[in-house]
């Protein structure tokens, strides 16, 4: 299976939504690497602000992610319910780059166990 595809990454959103509400935000896009390989881009839609915000893997063969807010041009003004519930979007961003994080582990020690046979 590609390792960070557009397709394994749909698939592990969608195995993570499965089991929470909050996944409905995030897009998975196309994202070539250096090598022409599929590196994985995770795209978040947030409500509250035009922020673009995305995930993404931190380096090839490293399990780690990384969220990236974009520059904004205008200031941000909301009401405590919408810090609320801008804050509930990171969270949610949060938890799902956790989650990305730990199936990408999941897969680099599945490799390594087949490799040592």
């Amino acid at each position: 299976m590609p390792f960070r595809s557009k397709e394994t990454l749909e698939r592990w959103i969608a195995d993570y939504a499965a089991d929470h509400t909050d996944a409905a935000a995030f897009e998975v896009l196309r994202q070539d690497g250096s090598d022409g390989a599929d590196t994985g881009l995770v795209v978040v839609r947030l409500e509250k602000a035009t922020t673009e915000v995305y995930m993404q893997p931190v380096a090839p063969g490293d399990p780690h992610w990384e969220v990236v807010f974009g520059a904004r041009a205008d200031e941000l003004s909301l009401d405590p319910q919408g810090v609320l519930d801008l804050a509930a979007e990171l969270v949610a961003t949060a938890a799902l780059c956790t989650y990305l994080e730990g199936r990408s582990q999941q897969h680099l020690d599945a490799q390594a166990a087949a490799e040592r046979g």
